[in-house]
């Protein structure tokens, strides 16, 4: 019987008698980082990093939660767990698992690009490496992000120079507190939808160093949005909460948006590449790093990156989870009473 394995809770550990991210409530739960896909509530006890846990009480208050420093070693039944950066948000971590000597190694989500607001991706090496295949095509490589911030720049000044205030959406955990660490708070003011203002607090109290940010509820309507540039999540698109910003220039930060088409689909009127999950080359390179004997691919382009990996002489398979990676859409977290 393989070390992991999934069942209809998620990822499961016998010999640990935990799961990994579950799907379902469990008693148990090894959380990779916070996302709504991969942290889900009603679980007995959550065991993660203490920046994933920070994030776990703000979305469930209630939860019993514990959280682990990373490279740590916790003995958990017959077998010995520890956590290490990811590179995807605050917290993220892959989670390495030895038994009898064999080490499965669970990347949840990650990135080699460089981010200030997380601790940047250390690869693990194990036997088995189960890896995201978000943008698993040759087609997704990314720009370096500095490129891609001053591209955000430029759009923002134009914007103010023509009388637009400048919105911009992206997921409130992670990838909005990206967006806040490379604006200039000098441009104009940054104000922030009440998820990604949450988000802002957690990360501040983390140590993580982001500009001022002004919530958009507490401006009064003579406030001159015209020179703001607002970070929303993507459930805020086309709502009635954006109407209160006059005219507006929307753009959206994420790694779809390397598509053409996506863009006028969203009815976006700018798309940003940039994305918190890795591109082909850095899936590439991180599962090479590894030296795993084993690639367990979960969710995104699994088939053509375990076909890939199969045609390079590696053992590969496809595991079937719930994960959802980055998507165009509104994730589960974004909710906020506008």
């Amino acid at each position: 019987m393989p070390l992991l394995r999934v069942d209809a809770d998620g990822i499961f550990c016998e010999p640990g008698g935990f799961h990994i991210d579950p799907w379902g409530a469990v008693p148990r739960a090894l959380i990779t980082h916070a996302h709504s896909d991969h942290a889900r509530p009603g679980s007995g006890a959550y065991l993660c990093t203490e920046g994933s846990a920070a994030i776990l009480r703000e979305r469930f208050p209630e939860a019993v939660t514990e959280s682990i420093p990373y490279a740590e070693r916790r003995q958990i039944g017959s077998v010995t767990v520890s956590f290490h950066p990811a590179g995807h948000v605050l917290g993220s971590a892959q989670i390495r698992v030895e038994h009898n000597g064999e080490v499965w190694v669970v990347s949840g989500d990650y990135k080699l690009a460089p981010d200030p607001t997380c601790a940047p991706f250390e690869p693990v090496r194990c036997h088995t490496f189960v890896t995201e295949s978000t943008f698993g095509l040759p087609i997704y490589r990314w720009q370096e992000p500095a490129h891609v911030m001053a591209d955000i720049a430029q759009w923002w000044r134009i914007n103010r120079e023509q009388g637009r205030c400048s919105v911009i959406f992206g997921y409130p955990v992670g990838k909005a507190q990206r967006l806040l660490a490379g604006l200039d708070p000098a441009a104009g003011p940054i104000v922030c939808h009440g998820a990604v203002e949450r988000m802002n607090r957690v990360y501040r109290s983390a140590g993580v160093a982001l500009p001022q940010t002004l919530y958009a509820n507490d401006l009064q309507r003579a406030f001159d949005w015209t020179q703001a540039i607002v970070l929303a999540p993507p459930s805020a698109h086309g709502s009635p909460w954006t109407r209160r910003f006059g005219p507006i220039s929307t753009a959206f930060a994420s790694g779809w948006m390397r598509i053409r088409g996506t863009r006028r689909r969203k009815s976006i009127d700018r798309g940003f590449v940039l994305s918190d999950h890795a591109d082909w080359p850095a899936l590439l390179a991180a599962i090479a790093a590894t030296e795993a004997d084993s690639i367990l691919v979960t969710h995104g382009y699994r088939t053509p990156l375990v076909r890939w990996l199969t045609e390079h002489e590696k053992q590969a398979a496809a595991l079937e989870t719930q994960y959802e990676g980055e998507s165009t859409e509104s994730p589960a977290n974004d909710e906020d009473a506008p």
